[in-house]
């Protein structure tokens, strides 16, 4: 599984705005600036998050964007799906609509398998649990599997 840039940057961009806390809307400048997120990108991000209802937006001198929600209620799946999309695909197609034939036949119950397991842990971290470093116990056991840091 590949995280793109643009998801990468989006979960960043969140978990900024969470650390922001109660101070006000955050321009999008201050985001990028403290991310080293190219300004432009993180505009269309930006965009993206508040059509998505992640974020809001406010013009203006003391504009900027906070969270539309409350980190806890905002888990990674929910920006990477609003910024890309699906969060497992084949070729541009969700699992359940591909079909496959002859000794590729056992695919399809592979690609559905992880994308539910990539649904389990992405679905059940918020961004205040990255923000406060506190991972899920379950998830934060998956970092301790031997080889888990490793590149094969």
């Amino acid at each position: 599984m590949r995280i793109s840039a643009r998801a990468d940057y989006a979960v960043r961009a969140a978990l900024q705005l969470v650390a922001s806390g109660d101070d006000g809307p955050v321009k999008a400048e201050a985001i990028a600036d403290a991310q080293d997120i190219p300004h432009k990108f993180l505009e269309g991000i930006l965009s993206d998050m508040r059509r998505g209802g992640l974020v809001t937006s406010q013009r203006g001198g003391n504009g900027g964007y906070r969270l539309a929600k409350p980190a806890e209620a905002i888990s990674i799946a929910d920006v990477i799906r609003v910024v890309d999309g699906p969060l497992v695909s084949v070729r541009g197609v969700r699992p359940p609509e591909l079909s496959y034939r002859g000794p590729a036949q056992s695919l399809l119950p592979l690609w559905i398998a992880l994308r539910s397991n990539v649904r389990e842990i992405l679905d059940g971290v918020s961004l205040a649990d990255v923000a406060s470093a506190q991972l899920p116990a379950d998830v934060a056991a998956l970092t301790d599997t031997p080889g888990a840091w490793a590149n094969p």
